[in-house]
């Protein structure tokens, strides 16, 4: 019975989907709407926003209030969908009982209610959601974050603000995330100065253009935007799901940036990403799993770099063979000058120097002199073993 009703819902007759709907709503048939989230990784998203927009037209003014008896099951699919449908017809009992909900409701009744107050602004919730914030539950967390947001809540966002300067790197991402839902775009500088200094910049990164996106970040700032470009190619794939390309829109942004790729940080970015892109497509590790939609677009940007001038862009590589330079990792592996490479041996930073080192290795030029100059400047005691190894 179940499964036929979800079929109907699912599929294209207009009269049996929109009855499906009808019964789901007007019975309140949680069993059938717990089977439909369960079937979230199944379905094709064209085919979960029709079921939203279904469910949306078969809620009115008799039947709304059944959709909080669907809210232990949460899906960020029709999320949306029940939230503007409870919202539509809210009043004082409702908005009451939504905070009773939020209050002692289980994780997903947790997360839809913090969407609800992200357009009721009741500041009743205000306290629930700053404890609800900072959960394991990303979906809670960032519901939460951006009804902070909406309240314009300066207490959740001050507090954030200072949690970027943690010594605590994943407390940091906390901050990121929390900052990247909350919305505020003026916490982008502070995120950005974290970022530079983190050993988890990728991950940084990823949630950058959620709050401000890259094509803002190279108007406003093109070496910020290229460094937080670089950081999510580095991270495709092995931290960030390939389907962020599209949220990211980095067709567009690397189809701009080849019109004028003719300063040494932009050649150094696409270069990373033209490898980046020929190593996700070269087999099927990483591109098992993606969808059609996900492969295609990876695939054409695969040949859109495929078009870059790689002789061009590699005469720009030596001008980020720097120590101050955040590109230097990046450019180390795509520099041919290896006596502009063998100059970073003698510069004052560790793990540049081991990196320096490893180059010079894999290209059969780490001599006995360049091994005594490398050690010159290391005090610790893991990278002399690693380069005494090399």
């Amino acid at each position: 019975m179940t499964e036929n009703l979800i079929k109907k819902l699912t599929g294209k007759n207009r009269q049996e989907f929109e009855a499906a709907a009808k019964h789901m709503i007007n019975q309140t048939d949680v069993v059938m709407f717990k089977a439909l989230v369960e079937k979230d990784d199944f379905l094709f998203d064209f085919v979960k926003r029709n079921v939203a927009e279904r469910i949306l037209d078969a809620v009115d003014e008799t039947n709304y209030k059944n959709l909080t008896a669907f809210l232990k099951f949460y899906s960020p699919s029709y999320e949306e969908a029940l939230i503007s449908a409870l919202v539509k017809f809210a009043d004082e009992d409702l908005t009451d009982d939504m905070l009773a909900l939020f209050e002692n409701g289980g994780n997903a009744e947790k997360t839809y209610c913090a969407k609800f107050f992200t357009y009721i602004q009741d500041p009743l919730a205000l306290e629930i959601l700053r404890k609800n914030s900072e959960t394991g539950d990303e979906f809670l967390n960032a519901n939460c974050a951006a009804a902070l947001g909406a309240m314009k809540d300066e207490i959740s966002y001050n507090s954030a603000i200072s949690k970027l300067n943690s010594n605590d790197e994943f407390e940091q991402l906390s901050a990121v995330k929390f900052l990247s839902a909350y919305g505020n775009a003026a916490a982008l500088e502070d995120i950005l100065k974290a970022m530079k200094n983190s050993t988890m910049s990728e991950n940084i990164a990823a949630e950058i253009p959620y709050l401000c996106d890259i094509f803002t970040i190279l108007q406003e700032n093109k070496a910020d935007g290229l460094l937080v470009l670089n950081n999510i190619v580095n991270g495709l794939g092995e931290i960030i799901p390939l389907s962020s390309v599209f949220d990211y829109e980095l067709y567009e942004v690397f189809e701009r940036l080849m019109v004028h790729a003719d300063d040494s940080k932009t050649a150094v970015v696409l270069l990373n990403a033209e490898e980046k892109f020929e190593t996700l497509t070269e087999n099927d590790e990483y591109m098992y799993d993606e969808d059609k939609d996900t492969k295609k677009e990876i695939l054409d940007i695969k040949k859109l770099l495929g078009n870059i001038n790689k002789k061009e862009l590699l005469s720009f590589v030596n001008e980020e063979l720097d120590e101050s330079s955040p590109f230097v990792y990046t450019a180390l592996d795509f520099a041919r000058d290896l006596y502009a490479v063998r100059e970073l041996l003698k510069c004052n930073n560790q793990t540049i120097i081991l990196k320096t080192a490893e180059v010079l290795n894999s290209h059969g030029e780490l001599d006995d002199t360049s091994r005594q100059v490398a050690m010159l400047k290391i005090t610790d005691e893991n990278i002399k073993s690693i380069i005494r190894a090399l």
